[in-house]
């Protein structure tokens, strides 16, 4: 037989259900409820800056420090960033042996000249931007090796290392006290080209540095000219191709005009590498390509034959 259900009873006018034990149900877990995220957001670990660079040509990350000591090489692929003027000078001379020339030389806005942005405008940036540059050019006497030598070198960091007055005024006075003092000059290039924002001024600069070298020139004194990445315009047409010995760090473009202003006046194809160290370096426009890593032991040596000729010279 069927089990019957229990019956209803009835207490006066009020009727009592007869008491059900209710199901156990699980227990609940001890942890709180997840916490839930914005559809299409995820945590991402941010990496702090200042630490690691990413190399543009074999896109390895570099560390930071590792890329300093190695004086901005990477080791991997040999890619050359950019490096500062001042960090350059250090790379090169002997410790507390330069002596900066004209450092408090800067340029003014002589024409007044304004356009997308006034020439006036572009200099106090760069000059809030780097406190201990006020130009695109360092210069100095210092010592490499055991050589007593003069350094101008640029930094593409100030207005794309063009060349305006103060540039050309300060690596012409260089040029002049090596002279008389009878240093070999070195010119570490680093530019754009003419700084066009002060008209025919900046294009007189082409003449007036190589005249001051051509009277170094005179004296039987070595100038040697490094070109680094980019290398073009006034600056490649003057000073920096007119060294006794024209040296070239690996893969820079060199040139006076850039390769799509030459294609479209030639209208023909330009050969594969144009305009870079290697390809200048087989067609004769330059003597040496140098590691930014090999440089010092490398220029020691270039002096040490060259000023060794001139003494001979004097003796004989």
């Amino acid at each position: 037989m069927a089990k019957q259900p229990p019956k209803r009873r009835t207490i006066g006018f009020e009727s009592i259900e007869p008491a059900v034990t209710p199901p156990l149900l699980p227990p609940k877990p001890a942890f709180g409820k997840k916490p839930s995220f914005e559809s299409g957001k995820t945590r991402k670990k941010e990496m702090p800056e200042g630490l690691w660079t990413k190399c543009p040509s074999c896109e390895r990350t570099i560390f930071d420090k590792e890329l300093d000591e190695n004086l901005k090489v990477c080791s991997k692929c040999d890619h050359h960033f950019q490096i500062g003027a001042r960090e350059r000078i250090h790379s090169l001379v002997e410790t507390c042996s330069f002596e900066e020339m004209d450092a408090q030389m800067q340029a003014v806005d002589i024409l007044g000249f304004t356009g997308a942005a006034s020439y006036k405008s572009k200099l106090e940036a760069n000059l809030k931007k780097s406190a201990t540059l006020k130009d695109a050019v360092i210069t100095g006497i210092g010592t490499i090796g055991t050589h007593r030598i003069g350094l101008g070198v640029m930094d593409f960091s100030f207005l794309g290392g063009s060349m305006g007055s103060v540039v050309g005024e300060k690596l012409t006075r260089l040029i002049e006290r090596c002279t008389h003092k009878g240093l070999p000059v070195i010119i570490i290039s680093t530019s754009g080209g003419a700084r066009m924002y002060e008209g025919m001024f900046s294009l007189m600069q082409m003449a007036k540095t190589c005249g001051a070298l051509a009277y170094h020139a005179q004296q039987h004194l070595p100038y040697i000219s490094i070109l680094t990445h980019p290398t073009t315009a006034g600056v490649m047409a003057s000073y920096a191709s007119v060294g006794d010995l024209i040296l070239a760090e690996p893969r820079a473009m060199i040139g006076f005009a850039g390769p799509r202003v030459i294609k479209d006046t030639t209208q023909a194809e330009l050969p594969p590498g144009f305009q870079t160290t290697e390809f200048l370096l087989d067609h004769g426009l330059i003597d040496a390509i140098v590691s930014r890593r090999e440089m010092k032991t490398q220029l020691v040596t270039y002096l040490d034959f060259m000023t060794t000729r001139k003494s001979t010279d004097k003796a004989g």
